[in-house]
């Protein structure tokens, strides 16, 4: 009995000794999606350039306003905007809803978010929401994620600014 119980202590020990995994998991897309295939809108109503956001990351959250999880994610999405202020991040909240339907909760939950309009979100084969879409700097998609995510969190602010350095 003695020996079972040393056994069980020592496999304890070594599993809790291990390092977790740093590595927050990542679901890559088709490798020919790319930036240029969104639709998206301003909340005037005016096509979005893609184009200028060449060069730069592009972290997109798709949400709408009667979506829980999507609004409790929100806070995370602010502070990691907040500390990739001076990196080439560009965050983009997109929703499928109108521009009238968006704007009371604009003016009642404070964000500094760019908000836009978007058109061929069936496109993208979106089971849930909310789900983030992050481009590389080239416009390709390497991050697809559906439901939340702490994205202030150290592991996920590595994971973006490691995507803002992929070149190919």
């Amino acid at each position: 009995m003695r020996v079972i119980q040393s056994c069980t202590l020592l496999l304890l020990g070594v599993l809790g000794c291990r390092e977790p995994d740093k590595t927050p998991p990542v679901y890559y897309t088709n490798d020919s999606y790319g930036i240029n295939n969104l639709v998206l809108k301003d909340s005037n109503g005016k096509p979005l350039d893609m184009g200028k956001y060449k060069g730069k990351t592009v972290f997109i959250n798709l949400w709408a306003t009667w979506c829980k999880p999507c609004v409790e994610e929100m806070p995370s999405i602010q502070k990691a905007q907040n500390i990739l202020s001076s990196a080439p991040v560009i965050f983009l909240l997109a929703s499928g809803e109108t521009a009238a339907e968006t704007h009371d909760f604009r003016i009642s939950h404070p964000y500094k978010f760019v908000y836009t309009h978007i058109e061929n979100m069936e496109e993208l084969n979106v089971q849930a929401l909310p789900t983030t879409l992050i481009f590389n700097p080239q416009g390709k998609l390497v991050f697809s994620e559906m439901g939340t995510r702490n994205w202030d969190d150290s592991n996920n602010i590595r994971m973006i600014l490691k995507i803002t350095k992929q070149h190919d």
